[in-house]
């Protein structure tokens, strides 16, 4: 996954404009991606990449703590992450279940904005645009 899609990855997510003036940092961004890439296909990965990664990005341990919680070393927890984000950006290229689904979020709040100087059809429209997003 290039640089420039984990930029729109997290600025869409975010709500924040596409037009350069999101400014995040490398490690919040890729932080960010493989958090939703690790919602998406994160079942698809073995159970030991599943929970390297989920103490990786959610628990924010260091490799080191993996590594002895785990029982291997170092060098083994930060291969074996390497090749789970490999996997999870192969499998987001292949398939762009994600990059699908934020375009659907942003659609959907792109309409309830357009909606809201219409109140009568907002009320109408918003119940179905949120279970439409609510499906993913």
């Amino acid at each position: 996954m290039t640089a420039a899609l984990f930029s729109a990855i997290v600025c869409i997510c975010k709500g924040w404009r596409l037009d350069g003036a999101c400014e995040v940092t490398p490690v919040l961004e890729k932080t960010t991606a493989m958090n939703l890439l690790y919602d998406f296909y994160g079942s698809l990965l073995t159970e030991k990449q599943r929970a390297m990664l989920e103490l990786y990005y959610h628990e924010d341990w260091s490799l080191g703590e993996i590594a002895e919680h785990q029982g291997v070393s170092r060098q083994a927890v930060f291969e074996a992450i390497k090749r789970a984000q490999a996997t999870l950006t192969d499998l987001e290229e292949k398939l762009g279940l994600m990059e699908k689904h934020l375009k659907r979020q942003k659609l959907a709040q792109e309409l309830l904005k357009r909606l809201e100087t219409m109140p009568e059809a907002r009320s109408i429209a918003e119940p179905y645009v949120t279970r439409m997003v609510d499906i993913d």
